[in-house]
This record gives structure tokens, sequence and C-alpha cells, in this order.
């Protein structure tokens, strides 16, 4: 499949897919019949993830194909990003705790070879050895497969969730912070607390139709993990809006669309590569050349020039240069890009450079509701859809460029 990391080969998958997101998704959107058929889903994630094509636009073509209700489960997909995002939003601290409990885990299993073996695909268990090598050479999974890897990484090998949940990031192109941190937490009883996914042969062989016909020494039953109580919900943050003054423009893998455009005057045109700040692991090769194409993408629709910054003193020398009064981003959801900024954020303050993030309608409509479990949003959608895409008519409002 073509992942070209442009806005126009994402808007040409979308398009390809749109008909298909109805009653056949629904029917088919579980089974994972190899690395080369990709068919039944959409794989627009790693474009969807850094917002070069926005949830608004994938809804409102797939509503321009299908009626609300046959293309309900895919729908339903779509919101689950903004509900993961805007529930760690609401609980920074487990993101925190993931990132320092990441570090020791590390460290604790520094000489495990069966860490090693996990990750390199020789555990002997067919499917999930299958699953791990193609993960590293394509960047990506179906997400079954993620659940049935994370399931046997957890309770059949017996390893810890943040090594697998960091596995996943240091090599999936549509690598999301909520998204992989939760997913993760939620397979180990820890996101819906107490209720565990255990990958079970028969599933296997059914959803993978036959391409693994017996998976044995899964185990059968789990104890969930346990971390304790969750932290309690941190409001959401109010931000205030850009100043109409020149402002250096800071593109990051958060937000890469040029729709909608700030009310702020573009003096100048940076970007953030952080790929390398996704983990203190090694990194596949493909993410950061996939991001700096796409930085480069975005920054055709900008009259200024772009420049990558990758320290904080080379940020402040940029908005210098530039002219600029502020530096205005895309909103910085809980992550390695928010963790980067918070860190730089006293030195650009002190050079007078406030950072000003540009939060989108999608977010302030769903992070509000990501409040507990996904049913709190899943019961707002309608409402939801009636207010940000009603229609396949919202589509054009986007294509800017």
């Amino acid at each position: 499949m073509d992942v070209t990391p442009t806005r126009a080969a994402g808007l040409e998958r979308l398009a390809a897919f749109a008909s298909k997101a109805g009653r056949r998704y629904a029917g088919r959107r579980n089974y994972d019949t190899g690395p080369g058929d990709t068919a039944e889903v959409s794989r627009l994630s790693p474009w969807i993830c850094r917002r070069m094509v926005l949830e608004e636009e994938v809804i409102a073509a797939v509503l321009g194909a299908h009626s609300r209700a046959s293309a309900e489960k895919f729908v339903q997909e779509v919101f689950w990003r903004g509900y993961f995002k805007g529930w760690l939003e609401q609980r920074p601290a487990v993101w925190e705790s993931y990132r320092a409990g990441l570090l020791e885990d590390r460290a604790r299993l520094a000489d495990a070879s069966e860490w090693a073996e996990a990750e390199a695909g020789r555990t002997g268990i067919a499917c999930f050895d299958a699953w791990a090598q193609q993960l590293v050479e394509t960047g990506y999974l179906h997400n079954h497969a993620r659940m049935w890897f994370a399931s046997i990484w957890i309770f059949t090998l017996r390893l810890p969730w943040r090594l697998g949940a960091d596995f996943f990031l240091r090599h999936l192109l549509d690598g999301d912070a909520a998204s992989n941190t939760l997913s993760w937490r939620w397979v180990g009883g820890l996101h819906t607390v107490g209720k565990t996914y255990l990958a079970r042969s028969a599933n296997i062989a059914k959803y993978t139709e036959g391409r693994f016909p017996s998976t044995p020494g899964l185990v059968g039953s789990a104890v969930p993990l346990d971390e304790g109580a969750l932290p309690p919900r941190s409001p959401l943050r109010t931000l205030p809006p850009p100043q109409p003054v020149p402002s250096l423009y800071l593109l990051t893998t958060e937000d890469l669309s040029l729709a909608p455009l700030p009310s702020a005057e573009v003096a100048g045109l940076a970007a953030l590569p952080l790929a390398a700040d996704r983990s203190p692991g090694s990194i596949n090769a493909a993410i950061d050349a996939f991001d700096h194409a796409a930085f480069a993408d975005a920054a055709t629709r900008f009259t200024a020039e772009l420049h990558m910054v990758e320290t904080a003193d080379a940020l402040i020398e940029r908005a210098v240069a530039a002219g600029a009064r502020q530096i205005v981003t895309g909103f910085l959801h809980q992550g390695w890009v928010r963790d980067w900024i918070e860190a730089a954020r006293p030195g650009l303050d002190a050079s007078g450079f406030s950072v000003v993030e540009v939060q989108r309608d999608w977010d302030r409509a769903v992070h509000p509701h990501a409040r507990a479990g996904y049913f709190n949003v899943k019961k707002k959608i309608p409402d939801i859809l009636d207010t940000l895409a009603p229609d396949a008519e919202a589509l054009p409002l986007f294509r800017r460029a």
C-alpha cells in the first residue's frame, strides 16, 4: 500500500476507501488476512495521527458514501482516537507514569534474553513472531493483531507491558502516545480496571482465516495487572487565542494540516522533528523519514521557508530571525512533543516568546466527554456529527491547498 507522506496521498487513500466504510467494513474489519491485504481497513492512521488528514474530513467523506447507520462502526473507530486523547489529557499522570516506568523496566530487564527474542520475533509462537517481524519491516500491524500481540506479550510471555508499548512506538508509523499507551493498558486490565483481553487460538485462527490455524501454549486465564487506583481527573486546559502579531508557525507531528490557520500573521515557519523522543530506545528510521517528508509537504502550503529546529536555542534563533513575537502551534496533546515543549518553555518565555496552541473544534467537542469509559463519547457521537461533520458538503471546506 502507498504510504507516501503527503496530504494528497492521504486524501487519495480516503477517497479510495470511503465506499468500503459501511456494512463491508463492519463485517470484515476484524480480519487480518496478511500484511499485503489491507482492503478491508482504511490504513489512514499515519495521516490522521499527524493531522495531515483531519477527523472531520474522514467522517465527511464516509458519510457522503453511506448513511450514519451503515457507517456506524467506522465512525466509532475514528472517535476512539479522540476518546483516548481526551482521556489522557485529563489524566496526565498516566503518561508520566508510563515514561518513568519504562525507564525502570528497561534498566531492570537490560540483559533479559526473553525481551530481545520477543522483539526479534523468535519466541516460537508463529503468529506472534510473524507480527513482530511485520511491525519492524512495515511499520504497521492490523488493530486486531495489535491486541493479540499485546495480550501474548503481557500474559503468555509475561513481559512488562511498557516494554511492549515502547516496541510499538519505536516502529509504528501511526504511533500515538494516547492510543498506544491506553490500548496496552486496556489489554492488561489497567484502563478498564480488572478487564483483560486474552488472545485465544480459535479467535486468531478465525480472524486470520487460517493463516495461523493453531497457536498452542497461550494462557487460558490471567490476573489483571494492578498499578493501584487511577489518578483523579485534571480539568481540561483553557487556551488563550493567538495574538494578531507576526508569528513563527511551528509544525509538529501533532498537527500538520493547514486548515484552519490561526488568526496570526505567519512571519516564519519551523518544524520540530522529534521521532527520537518517542522512546529511550532506537527508533525505526522509516518513522523519521516519514516525518521529515510530511513536514516538507506541509511547508508547500505556506509562503514562508521551512526551517528544521532541534533545540530550544535553535527555535529561539528562528523566531528572532523571522521577526516573530510569538510561536504558534497546533494543540499539544499529552505525549513526547508536549514534553519537549514544556521542557523548553521556561527558556522560550525568558526570551520573550510564548508558545500559543491552537485547538481544533474536534478536540473541544470530544475531549470533555472522555471522562471515564468510551460509552460517554459514543452516546454523544450523533450530536458531535451534527455540529462538526453533518454531510459530505463539509469536505471541500478543508481542501485549501
